[in-house]
């Protein structure tokens, strides 16, 4: 009765072992939340993406109501291309506007989506035109160290 005991414990405590590795997998691949809800697509350009992967999320007021669905490159514009999957239970007006931001300093990037004031609301294929893109650190650092190097050189 005793080995049966064991066994069972350690059984469980394997099946734990398991789901905690599942979990940390679908964490790591950015598919902990994922939803079957309807949604509707919409496509925004931006010049530069930084680190931005698809199923990155949409937020809104902070609130996650979408996600990145593809990312590919115009060769006409040589732009990027993001298609970006809202719910469908949030509605955006026509000129809301997107930007792409970083959680903290060096964290995830996502796609920030800030209401504009149209009366008629998004639809599946209209494309957002106003857009921001990423801020990429090492450019803040290289202008930020060429301003430096030209206050010296005017100093002296």
């Amino acid at each position: 009765m005793q080995r049966k005991s064991l066994d069972l414990w350690v059984g469980l405590f394997v099946l734990l072992g398991a789901a905690a590795l599942m979990f940390l997998a679908l964490k790591a691949g950015n598919m902990s939340s994922l939803s079957f809800q309807k949604n509707y697509s919409v496509v925004a350009k931006f010049d530069n993406i930084g680190g931005l992967k698809p199923r990155a999320p949409v937020k809104s007021a902070g609130v996650v109501v979408g996600r990145v669905g593809d990312i590919t490159f115009d060769d006409k514009a040589f732009q990027a291309l993001v298609t970006i999957s809202l719910d469908q239970r949030y509605h955006f007006p026509k000129d809301s506007s997107v930007k792409i931001l970083t959680a903290g300093l060096l964290g995830e990037q996502y796609i920030g989506l800030e209401p504009g004031g149209d009366t008629k609301n998004l639809v599946t294929g209209d494309k957002i035109s106003m857009t921001q893109s990423a801020i990429v650190l090492e450019n803040l650092i290289s202008q930020f160290l060429y301003s430096k190097a030209a206050d010296g050189k005017d100093s002296k």
